[in-house]
């Protein structure tokens, strides 16, 4: 796994640039992205429920908790940068491709598809996340996300 600074990035870009280590998905994150979003769907916080109703055959995670995890699996993978400023300029594409059913463990696989330098004096990273369920052919999404970048 390549580590990525400033005077590399041109040299890895169209290239993969790790995988994240997993984090977990348990019951207790989904209640408390729920409490926070105000977003308590049946389907995510009532289990019983969930077990017998849903056609997962378990509560599931919103679909934006789990996009919610790109930005702790990038901090890992892109650390070697050290930006003195660093901002989320939001998502060129967005795919919910398979539901991360509660008590599940996902991680992040980053490309670096982009590294533009701006006249502002940020760099705009454009990178494509696919997140990986544990023992799922599918992942639960893509993303194509844009940061900015600062070293100034």
């Amino acid at each position: 796994m390549p580590i990525l600074t400033r005077d590399n990035l041109q040299q890895h870009v169209g290239q993969s640039i790790g995988t994240s280590s997993w984090v977990d998905v348990p019951q207790s994150r989904i209640d408390a992205f729920a409490d926070c979003t105000e977003d308590r769907q049946w389907i995510h916080i009532d289990v019983d429920r969930a077990k017998r109703e849903s056609p997962f055959g378990a509560p599931i995670a919103h679909g934006f908790l789990t996009l919610s995890l790109l930005p702790i699996t990038s901090y890992e993978l892109l650390g070697g940068l050290k930006p003195t400023k660093s901002v989320n300029y939001g998502l060129d594409k967005l795919r919910f491709m398979s539901p991360v059913s509660a008590g599940s463990r996902v991680r992040n696989h980053i490309k670096l598809l982009a590294a533009e330098p701006r006249e502002d004096g940020w760099t705009l990273l454009r990178t494509e996340n696919t997140v990986e369920i544990e023992g799922q052919p599918k992942p639960a999404l893509v993303a194509v996300s844009l940061g900015l970048f600062s070293w100034n």
